[in-house]
């Protein structure tokens, strides 16, 4: 039998830590251990994770608990104490519980041993979560109470001082504020006078610019982010909505809201105009004057993103599934005025690959999906008579090796449990090398995994592609007659995603089909 243990750090031990309490993931990876040693449980696996998240989707570590516990890899899982498992919501804790009791897995703690699916410890289970969640929601309120208090007060709550400002410590009160810092805040100045004001020309006139030219402009003067990372439109266009700049601290700009989507509960993160969310005088001093910072908000709601197309719809067939081989960013269509036709270009900044005519891309497009066609037709007859290639039988020859390995190492976890017993091994060194057989077991079964899945892949690629072609082939046959919301969906259905490359060539070269794509069905 084997078992993992799961360690997580809460905002709660934070207060205790500075109390002097002493580190919390080492005092209660030792709690831990220790009743493991006591009770003869074989540990193969430690999860750690510092996160105060009050759901599972904000804890990848916990995530990745109830996978593996889904997939029956423990027999049960040792933690402090049950409130570290789930904090959540009521989905939350139905989902741990669930999880745990279809799996026939149990929750170890120093005081109780709780066996999902014994009636009265599921119960006791359900309600020490239910405790849990109530115990998180006070504190939170608590934190929140705070957090408005002291941005009332002017000073400033988050982690990070935006670009141009330092944080620092408050003398003689709790608390942070901001204070400028050289060269930052000039770019800042620098950002808000191109865009409000603009460049002097030599005949004395001023040409403004925008959040695009001024990125590049940025970059090409070898200017970098907080994060040494390259200026983007977003950066440009965010540090011009931040009243941070005037002088003011902001709250609630991107608050997240949860909604329920195909059954699902999902964060969505706001996205407020300066004026609909709390404002307050900040204690810092601006780096620009409140009237320049007001007129950059009149200009920006003058010229705001383009959005797809109404109600959510889509106006380009190809949205969300053409990507730049350069750069790895997602492709946009960018229609022209004029006569001139649309075209496809990556909107990443310094990107050297080419747009094309977005026409063109469209049609090689098609023009795949038809070989795809005609290539079945031809090969699948042949496909399905063809003997087992060699490469086959040598996946055959590595996965018996593989599962005689995995025999092997099953007996040697027995061994190790009887040195323990035989006190061979001490604690530490039973718990080192049990955690060690553990992993060589997992990534064995790891591999038989994927060479099963090797054998019968050619197989399966058949089957699954062949569940596309009466797709493909309607989609070819009513293509010219649908809307591009409806192109989109149809090609989504069958494409994943499709690559793209020009790396010389333009507009104006005459040259227009000297491009490179890759489209990957979706099998």
């Amino acid at each position: 039998m084997q078992y993992c243990i799961y360690l997580r750090k809460s905002r709660k031990d934070d207060e205790l830590e500075a109390l002097g309490e002493g580190d919390t993931l080492s005092r209660h990876r030792k709690i831990l251990l220790d009743y493991a040693a006591k009770h003869k449980l074989v540990i193969g696996q430690i999860y750690e994770e510092v996160v105060s998240g009050d759901t599972i989707a904000a804890r990848p570590i916990m995530q990745k608990l109830l996978e593996d516990v889904s997939a029956e890899m423990w027999d049960g899982v040792l933690v402090v104490e049950i409130e570290r498992l789930a904090r959540g919501d009521t989905m939350d804790q139905g989902l741990v519980a669930q999880t745990f009791k279809f799996s026939n897995t149990k929750i170890i703690t120093p005081v109780k041993t709780y066996d999902p699916n014994n009636e009265f410890d599921e119960e006791y289970f359900e309600f020490g979560l239910f405790m849990s969640r109530r115990e998180y929601k006070t504190i939170n309120r608590r934190l929140q109470r705070g957090r408005i208090t002291s941005i009332n007060e002017g000073k400033w709550v988050a982690n990070k001082a935006p670009y141009g400002y330092e944080r620092y410590k408050l003398e003689g009160e709790k608390g942070f504020s901001l204070r400028m810092v050289e060269p930052e805040a000039s770019v800042v100045k620098y950002i808000f006078e191109l865009y409000t004001a603009g460049e002097r020309q030599e005949d004395g006139k001023y040409n403004r610019l925008g959040c695009s030219k001024i990125a590049r402009r940025l970059n090409d003067n070898g200017i970098k982010t907080m994060t040494g990372a390259k200026w983007t439109i977003a950066t440009v266009r965010d540090m011009l909505k931040n009243p941070v700049y005037m002088g003011k601290i902001r709250w609630g700009r991107r608050a997240t809201e949860k909604r329920m989507e195909n059954g699902k509960v999902v964060k969505v993160r706001g996205n407020l105009k300066y004026g609909d969310y709390l404002t307050t005088e900040g204690r810092h001093e601006g780096i620009v004057s409140e009237e320049t910072f007001l007129k950059a908000q009149e200009l920006l709601s003058k010229n705001p993103p383009r959005p797809l197309g109404e109600k959510g719809s889509v106006t380009n067939p190809l949205a969300g599934l053409v990507v730049c081989e350069m750069c790895g960013h997602h492709m946009q269509r960018r229609p022209f005025s004029k006569g001139y036709p649309a075209s496809i270009n990556c909107t990443t900044l310094g990107c050297g690959c080419v747009s094309a005519r977005f026409d063109l891309v469209e049609s090689r497009v098609l023009h795949v999906l038809q070989s795809w066609l005609d290539k079945y037709y031809i090969d699948i007859k042949s496909a399905k008579e063809q003997p087992l290639k060699s490469e086959n039988n040598i996946t055959k020859t590595l996965l018996q090796a593989a599962e005689k390995e995995l025999e092997r190492l099953e007996r040697q976890k027995t061994m190790i449990f009887e040195a323990y017993e035989n006190e061979v091994y001490d604690p530490q060194t039973f718990i080192e090398r049990s955690k060690e057989n553990a992993e060589k077991i997992s990534a064995t079964t790891g591999r038989i995994a994927e060479l099963r899945t090797i054998a019968d892949t050619e197989i399966n690629r058949q089957e699954r592609f062949a569940l596309l072609i009466p797709r493909i082939e309607h989609i070819l046959k009513v293509y010219d007659k649908i809307d591009a919301n409806e192109k989109n969906e149809y090609l989504s259905e069958v494409i994943e995603r499709i690559t793209y490359i020009r790396t010389e060539g333009g507009r104006w070269t005459g040259v227009y089909d000297n491009f490179e794509i890759g489209v990957f069905p979706r099998i």
